[in-house]
């Protein structure tokens, strides 16, 4: 996804309220936009706190800072100036984190994105936007060239399989149809999961989500859910302030619980291991061959 993330961002260059922000990281795939941006192309150097506080100062001005950074330098690193300099105060920053969930794999909890969404959606004004194909880059970052909020964007790989063409980004994308139980899965790890229940033959219905915090929930997925009664959730997230939690929020706000709710969420370091990021999902069963494990069978209403 970071090439996508470049070039498209390279398209808005010229763009005189345009700035960006690194924390001397890029290597190898932002040169492109800093031969393009030249002065308003800015390393902020090793000092993410300080690089939040620039950009909020930066759009205070009328400008449009996008703020670049693997995901926890940027979000644990800096959430007081992200909370006080850019939430408080509603300042359309762009806060891109690289290698969401286990995303950067043998390099440790250091690295890790397990809570991102969670603890910056407990602020004000903010959203976050987890794309799941390449596609879903460059539509994500035009919307959010003219937004007047904070935002957060999540960036992985994207894991889109061969037959698949998504349908353009949306909040919630209906991108399975079945008989079977009901799926919904938020960001990148997505296109494998629905690779393996295509191959499988697994009659379920998924659905994508991309955007949080959840809004309103489309008729047709609670048409799914009160038809199927099994609802199983997935995300490369901690469970605490997760997707998982909000749906079930407004599942019940909407009068819909299901008759079985399987939520699958990142459980940290099961072995006390590091190892890739397919090593992890397996160990917390976010793997496809564990989802269609629990899901073979299954039988609905």
């Amino acid at each position: 996804m970071r090439n996508a993330f470049c070039s498209t961002l390279v398209g808005f260059a010229a763009k005189p309220d345009f700035v960006f922000l690194t924390g001397d990281l890029g290597f190898q795939a932002l040169e492109p936009l800093r031969e393009e941006m030249g002065g308003r192309f800015i390393n902020a150097g090793v000092a993410e706190q300080n690089m939040v506080s620039v950009a909020a100062g930066l759009g205070k001005s009328g400008l449009r800072p996008w703020v670049y950074s693997i995901a926890p330098f940027l979000y644990a690193r800096a959430f007081e100036q992200i909370r006080n300099d850019v939430c408080l105060h509603g300042i359309p920053v762009v806060l891109v984190g690289n290698g969401g969930g286990y995303g950067y794999g043998v390099m440790g909890g250091t690295h890790h994105a397990l809570e991102d969404y969670g603890v910056l959606l407990s602020l004000p004004s903010i959203r976050a936007y987890l794309p799941a194909f390449d596609s879903d880059v460059s539509e994500i970052i035009r919307h959010l060239m003219e937004t007047e909020h904070p935002a957060y964007l999540r960036l992985g790989i994207s894991e889109q399989p061969a037959w698949l063409t998504p349908p353009p980004f949306a909040a919630w994308r209906h991108l399975m149809h079945g008989t079977g139980p009901t799926v919904a899965i938020a960001g990148p790890l997505a296109g494998g999961i629905l690779d393996a229940l295509h191959e499988s033959g697994i009659s379920a219905d998924v659905w994508l989500v991309s955007e949080l915090p959840i809004q309103a929930l489309p008729p047709a997925f609670v048409s799914n859910v009160q038809r199927s009664q099994y609802l199983m959730v997935i995300e490369e997230h901690v469970r605490a302030g997760s997707f998982g939690q909000m749906l079930a929020h407004q599942l019940l706000l909407a009068g819909t619980a299901p008759g079985r709710f399987i939520h699958r969420t990142a459980l940290g370091y099961v072995s006390g291991r590091y190892g890739s990021q397919r090593f992890h999902r397996a160990e917390c069963g976010l793997d496809p061959a564990s989802i269609v494990n629990e899901l073979t069978g299954v039988t609905v209403s």
